[in-house]
């Protein structure tokens, strides 16, 4: 890098050094790192006011903002401009630094240029490298929560009622019957949200406490490192980092303990890919003798702003060199090396050092991490079960208040009117009955108890206990792909050869003809008195055996793979893809084995334990556009040069020489789910690979169009006429049951989605072997758009053609959503499946939440890495696997599972029963409170329209708690369907989605049943009351009761034992009671038969009907599931 000529910047003549001024004519001779970098910087120092875009500090006090590429020291600036005094004049004058470091804050510029050991005053500036997941602190918990809490209407009407019974005018009954339920509900939220965060917090200061290796400058011979905890990282620090350490902050590499320079990481957490990338270090450090020489460096970063894209980084490492005198005395300014970083630099936090050792200097702490800007804090996630009773309770409140007014206008306004409005609205508060929220909180806790202890899907957690009714209303699947789908676990198995093909069960027959080409199998070798027939079958043999040689062979040499030898003496392979680690297994596995590799040489070992050596002589690596790789080695035994290239079958067709079985078979084996690659080969003679050479070394050294040059040369020298060798299919293995889950959520009426961070071609073989596209169906390719034009083409084409399965890539699919994001959304929800790949966790959570958005339909999202936390926590309902990928999105989801299979009984079977009861739960508490104010109702306009309670205290108490409580809350044990029928007819599900359940149809039929129930049982007891008001209270009451425990028994479809003993436990309560209640009862009346005859036609004319009506309608509509009982 330091031989590229460096220009001066904003200079109108040369200067004194000699040095040009930059132009537009020369932006094409400069690289394109270095050139995006100057000439961000030279729009700043044009501007002069963007402050931080290209900062030297030359103290911790001054801001040198005029330096710039050149710039050494501010005396040798001055040295350089001495001869440009007369320009000065026209440049603005310099400001001091605190207008400077003003300018700063205003523009909120956050690129940086970082010195080395910088002083404590820069490090301040820059955000504390600290993990907070928390929702609360100590200040805030207590007005967060109550305002979550009391934000919906139901609880503030509550609070209302509540604080009214402090007024004497308007007290009714006991006090602690109004406000005890609405305290143990907030006691319970409170507690429960306290114990989750303080959760939170013991992970979060776990994360900050982890330590670290620093260097620091040591007068001695010391050590030189310091050890401090990830929390006190700061920008400028050098860190020493070891194997599987995970990285605590984004930093550019500067050393690896490899002398090539270079280290694996794994990114799971970050793209949830679990193949390892490479990463380079900078070469001008690379090189230095060992990490001390590092605090001695005159070096600076420069780091372009922060931003959420992981495969992009902008920013420079500059050396600067010693000044130089020239022979006749003239100063000179040496040019700085200046050397470019790109995103193979960089190691972003999260991901995890994969081998060796190495020291990164930190460039972005804490909240500009890459790794935090990808991750959305968590909502409070609230179920569609409860907005919808939420609506109701607002229905209930007009009624209560239309009933307290009808009465008072029904006794004409009389005296104090609005007390005795007030005094009605709490009369009439037990439509809206405070208990309906412990009940539901209690039935969500009985079914994540349900959900934990079903010994099917062991190790399921359910995180969230709020939201179990909302896996039975799940239209929208959003999946990841690797480790949620697959294993990504990869095994070969198939080669093909045009005349020959082996199966995975025949690859011992490959062993064999391998070790019989090499030389180890001599058995074939017999005496000369052998049959002509079979000396010809031999030699067919022999030849075929040869040809599988050279395919392996060829595997064996065409990859990136490096070996490494453990310390406990295995061998593992490391490469940047799956994929290759599998074919080399593979090559091991049938007898041919690497066993060295660096960047010039190659080692294998042949079944006979004879050693192949081969030089590297250029390696063309695999990129998404070129979609092959390639690779020239001479054998170091012959001195043979060949050119062996393997890659995707719609590139290699082409280079290829013609044959008439690559394109058939490619279609069969991506048919079964496999990834196919296509392997050849090309002999090069000494003559044809220097004439390459030349022509790529002259192309390599061109300042612009250097990329294409080099490719153009490697496909006018070698990428032709190929000797087509075979095809590998390699099989990605799915997680259990994965085909059968998504057919039968699919049958379910559940759209899915996959949304990854991998390639098309993948993504495409893995939707074809789960099953998501279906046999024939069409799959519609999208990827590469960059116009409004192309993506509105796109956008038609899907209209017409709803039954296709879409795969986009995530560049055209942010095209989408910026240009056309409602249209998109319209159409693409219609689709069967959509497969989005090379999505960033952003945007995955960006598709999550327009789908719910424009959909109003609840959005499952399921995944097992770090880079799917947004994704389920922008999910109504976040399902985290606890996979390879660490336990990070299975504690960030709601619902945590160890397998992808179990969605199914999770949502077909729990979310079934959770919703189905829960709803019928919320309408029967809300019926149990309406029918006791209809009797109220009745019972005041009868008697003169007066606010006297019907029932009070004990009664009333009783009624909402021991009297019908148990019965009632036993519907949370209720099933309509049993478990094998909910799994084998995943129709059923469809039927919940349409929410009818509980809907304002079902509310209005158990309205008209509570007033009619009501109104029945209050007539008909004053008709029978004989000459005491008491008596009315008793016989009223006992009907009431009696009623009430009919209609439990009515509503349930599946009986259970806790049912049955809470109907006959409650009466027999009841039944005791009444010797306790003299001040209610009279028992004398009660134990009479006139009493029990009485009851009993209440009961009969209140109860009777509708039974009668039920039978009715399961004869002539019966419910869907009741058909298949």
């Amino acid at each position: 890098m330091s031989d590229i000529p460096l220009h001066s910047l904003g200079r109108k003549g040369k200067t004194r050094a000699g040095y040009v001024p930059l132009n537009d004519a020369q932006d094409t001779d400069m690289p394109t790192g270095v050139l995006r970098a100057a000439a961000a910087r030279s729009v700043n120092l044009t501007l002069k006011g963007k402050g931080k875009q290209r900062e030297r500090y030359t103290d911790a006090d001054e801001f040198d903002e005029e330096a710039t590429l050149l710039g050494n020291r501010d005396s040798t600036l001055e040295e350089v401009e001495e001869g440009n005094a007369g320009e000065q004049s026209k440049r603005p004058p310099r400001r001091s630094s605190g207008q400077r470091s003003s300018s700063i804050h205003k523009t909120q510029d956050k690129s940086r240029t970082i010195p080395f050991r910088p002083a404590e005053k820069i490090q301040s500036k820059f955000p504390p490298n600290l993990v907070r997941n928390q929702k609360y602190n100590i200040f805030t918990f207590f007005p967060i929560v109550i305002y979550e809490q009391f934000k919906y209407f139901f609880n503030l009407y509550f609070l209302l009622v509540a604080l009214s019974q402090f007024v004497p005018a308007l007290k009714i009954g006991f006090i602690v019957t109004y406000v005890a339920p609405l305290a143990f509900v907030l006691c319970v939220t409170m507690g429960k949200e306290a114990y989750d965060d303080y959760k939170r917090n013991l992970r979060d200061r776990e994360a900050n406490s982890q330590k670290y290796l620093i260097l620091v400058p040591s007068s001695d011979s010391g050590p030189h490192t310091r050890s401090v905890p990830s929390s006190s990282l700061k920008v400028g620090d050098l860190v020493v980092l070891e194997k599987n350490q995970r990285v605590p902050a984004d930093m550019v590499l500067l050393r690896t303990s490899d002398a090539s320079g270079t280290c694996f990481i794994r990114t799971d957490q970050l793209d949830g890919e679990t193949d390892w990338k490479l990463r380079v270090a900078v070469p001008a450090t690379q090189k230095l003798a060992d990490d001390r020489e590092l605090l001695d460096l005159d070096a600076e970063v420069y780091a372009d702003a922060p931003i959420k894209d992981i495969h992009t980084f902008i920013g420079t490492f500059t050396i600067h060199m010693p000044r130089a005198h020239s022979v006749d005395d003239v100063p000179m300014v040496q040019v700085p090396t200046v050397e470019p970083l790109s995103a193979e630099n960089v190691l972003w936090s999260n991901t995890v050092l994969a081998a060796g050792s190495a020291v990164g200097f930190i460039v972005y702490t804490g909240s500009e991490t890459r790794a935090v800007m990808n991750t959305s804090h968590p909502e409070t996630k609230v179920g569609l079960l409860d907005l919808e009773i939420n609506r109701l309770a607002k229905i209930l409140c007009a009624v209560t208040f239309a009933l307290s007014l009808g009465l008072v206008a029904l006794n004409g306004f009389r005296g104090q009117w609005y007390i005795y409005v007030f005094r009605f609205l709490i009369l009439f508060s037990s439509i809206i009955p405070i208990s309906l929220r412990v009940n539901l909180d209690m039935g969500k806790t009985v079914y994540a108890q349900q959900i934990m202890n079903d010994s099917e899907i062991p190790g399921t957690i359910v995180r969230t206990s709020t939201l179990p009714e909302e896996l039975g209303r799940i239209e929208y699947l959003l999946s990841d792909k690797t480790g949620t789908l697959t294993q990504n676990e990869m095994e070969m198995k198939k080669l093909h050869m045009g005349t020959m093909s082996y199966g995975f069960d025949s690859m011992d027959e490959v062993a064999h003809q391998l070790a019989s080409a090499f030389g180890a199998d001599q058995a074939h070798a017999r005496n000369n008195s052998i049959a002509t027939g079979a000396q010809l079958a031999m030699r067919g043999r022999r030849d075929m055996s040869s040809r599988l040689r050279d395919v392996v062979l060829s595997l064996a040499l065409c990859h990136n793979v490096t070996p490494v030898t453990n310390d406990d003496g295995t061998l593992t392979y490391q490469a940047s893809s799956p994929d290759e680690v599998a074919i080399v297994k593979w090559t091991e596995s049938v007898g041919l084995t690497l066993v060295f590799r660096d960047r010039t040489r190659m080692e294998l070992q042949t079944p006979t334990g004879a050693r192949l050596t081969y030089d590297i002589l250029d390696i063309f690596p695999f990129t998404s556009e070129s979609k092959r790789m390639g690779i020239v080695v001479r054998d170091a035994h012959s001195g043979e040069v060949l050119f062996l290239q393997k890659g995707a079958d719609v590139v290699m067709a082409r280079i290829v020489q013609r044959n008439d079985w690559l394109e058939e078979e490619t279609g069969n084996m991506a048919r079964e789910g496999l990834r196919t690659l296509v392997v050849a080969r090309k002999r090069l003679t000494s003559q044809q690979y220097a004439a390459f050479k030349t022509a790529h070394h002259a192309a390599s050294i061109r300042l612009d169009g250097r990329g294409e040059a080099m490719i153009s040369v490697v496909a006018e020298h070698l990428e032709h006429d190929l000797e087509l060798l075979g095809l590998t299919g390699v099989e990605d293995k799915l997680q259990d049951e994965v085909k059968g889950t998504l057919e039968l959520l699919r049958n379910g009426g559940i759209k899915i989605w996959m949304l990854t961070g991998d390639k098309i071609e993948t993504a495409r073989c893995i939707a074809i072997s789960t099953k998501l596209v279906a046999r024939n169906q069409y799959i519609h390719e999208v990827a590469k758009l960059k116009t409004s034009d192309q993506v509105r083409d796109e956008l038609e084409f899907l209209q017409s053609k709803l039954d296709c399965c879409l795969v986009i890539d995530g560049e055209s699919l942010q095209l989408c959503l910026n240009l056309y994001k409602n249209e998109f959304i319209e159409i693409t929800t219609k689709l069967s499946a959509v497969v989005a790949c090379r999505c960033s966790p952003t945007q995955k959570a960006d598709v999550a939440r327009l789908i719910r958005y424009h959909t109003k339909k609840r959005v499952c999202c399921i995944g097992d890495g770090g880079n799917d936390v947004s994704m389920i926590q922008a999910a109504d309902v976040g399902v985290g696997i606890v996979g390879k990928e660490g336990k990070q999105a299975s504690l960030a989801a709601d619902f945590s599972v160890t397998q992808f299979s179990y969605l199914t009984k999770l949502l077909m079977w729990h979310g079934r029963n959770s919703y189905r009861r829960s709803a019928k739960l919320a309408q029967f508490v809300i019926h149990r409170g309406l029918i006791i104010s209809i009797m109220q109702a009745v019972f005041s306009a009868i008697f003169y329209f007066a606010p006297i309670a019907l029932y009070q205290g004990w009664l009333m108490v009783g009624y909402a708690t021991i009297y019908t409580m148990a019965p009632v809350f036993s519907l949370v044990l209720d099933r309509d369907v049993n478990e094998d029928l909910a799994l084998i007819y995943p129709e059923l599900y469809k039927e919940l989605t349409k929410g009818r359940a509980l809907s304002f149809k079902t509310f209005f039929q158990w309205l008209m049943i509570s007033v009619y129930q009501g109104a029945a049982i209050m007539i008909m007891s004053l008709l029978l009351f004989e000459t005491e008001f008491l008596n009315i209270v008793s016989i009223s009451f006992t009907a009431l009761v009696i009623n009430e425990l009919i209609m439990v028994a009515l509503e349930i479809t599946t009986w259970h034992i806790y049912m049955v003993i809470s109907e006959v436990v409650t009466l027999f309560f009841y039944v005791i009671s009444i010797a306790f209640l003299p001040e209610y009862f009279d028992l004398d009346f009660v134990v009479s038969t006139r009493f029990a005859w009485k009851v009993a036609v209440i009961v009969a004319v209140s109860a009777l009907p509708l039974y009668l009506i039920k039978l009715i309608r399961s004869r002539v509509a019966p419910a869907a599931s009741s058909k298949l009982l």
